[in-house]
Order: structure tokens, then C-alpha cells, then sequence
């Protein structure tokens, strides 16, 4: 298998070289619109994606969380829960970036073969950025009237993060 992997992108790039040449199209000069093009766009996404790390960031390091939801801990222990996983089953319907800034935080610190790092793992595999959907989608269409749609969204979110606690408890517990 990694013998196959190491040609599958050289293989790719011959192939659009030669589906461009077929088809008589500047590959050099595509290639460099395409370039500048991505370029723009990171530049545009930058400053959001900097910002957002930030603010997970601050977030997670004035342990706010810890301190709202204090008289929770002998709940979440009853019941095998890591507190450590709550600030990103609260932050993933929001956010997919501050999501992935919390689960690299949390393989960073506990690894990704710790009990914490297959449900965080797990979490962001069984839920989805309901509200940045929501707002992006319906927003782009123009569609104010979200409620219905906003609840099954996050109904949906809610069985998720139940969901990815069983699975990963009943495999990994």
C-alpha cells in the first residue's frame, strides 16, 4: 500500500498535464491564475482562521468553562464523561475551525490514543457546524425564518455527541 501511495500524486499531476495538453490549454499560465487565485483566497480566510484560534484560545486557557460548569464534574465523573471534552461538544455547532483548534489542543495534551482523544476525535466526526450552516446557507438564499430547521440541527448535534460518548465508551472504555 505505501508503495502505491508514494505514486498517486505524481501520477494525478501527469495526468491533468496531459488532459490539459490534449485539450490545448496554457497549463503553465492555468496553473499560475489557479496559484494567485488561492493565494487571494488565503489571504481573505487568514485573518478569520487567526482570529478564531485566538478565541478558542482565550477561551480555553481562562478555563471558563471549568468554572461554569463546576457543580457538573461529579455528574460528568458519574457517569465516565471527560470535563475536558465539554468545550468542544459546546463549541462544534458553531464553529468547525474552533473545533479543530480545541481537538488539536486535546490530542496535543492527552495524544490521540487516549480515551480523551478518540472521543474528541469521534465528537468531531459524529456532529456538524450547525450554526455556521445555518447562517451561511440560509443566509446566502436569504431565509430568515431558521427556527425548525435550527432545533433538528442541533437535536441532530445533541444525539451526535450522545452518540460518539456510547461508541467510543463501548469500544474504547
Amino acid at each position: 500500500m505505501n508503495f502505491i501511495s508514494l505514486f498517486i500524486i505524481p501520477v494525478f499531476v501527469v495526468g491533468v498535464v496531459f488532459y490539459g495538453f490534449i485539450k490545448k490549454v496554457n497549463i503553465y499560465e492555468s496553473f499560475l491564475k489557479g496559484a494567485k487565485e488561492g493565494l487571494v483566497m488565503t489571504f481573505h480566510i487568514a485573518p478569520a482562521v487567526i482570529a478564531m484560534v485566538f478565541a478558542t484560545n482565550l477561551f480555553l486557557n481562562s478555563h471558563f468553562i471549568e468554572w461554569a460548569f463546576q457543580f457538573m464534574y461529579p455528574v460528568f465523573r458519574a457517569i465516565h464523561v471527560p470535563i475536558e471534552i465539554l468545550p468542544m461538544a459546546l463549541v462544534r455547532p458553531i464553529s468547525g475551525t474552533a473545533s479543530l483548534a480545541i481537538l488539536n489542543n486535546i490530542l496535543m495534551v492527552y495524544g490521540p490514543d487516549s480515551f480523551v482523544g478518540r472521543l474528541a476525535s469521534t465528537l468531531q466526526g459524529c456532529t456538524d457546524t450547525t450554526i455556521y450552516v445555518l447562517a451561511l446557507y440560509f443566509g446566502s438564499i436569504k431565509v430568515t425564518k431558521t427556527g425548525h430547521a435550527l432545533g433538528a440541527g442541533l437535536f441532530a448535534d445533541l444525539i451526535g455527541i450522545l452518540a460518539s460518548f456510547v461508541i467510543v465508551s463501548a469500544f474504547f472504555g
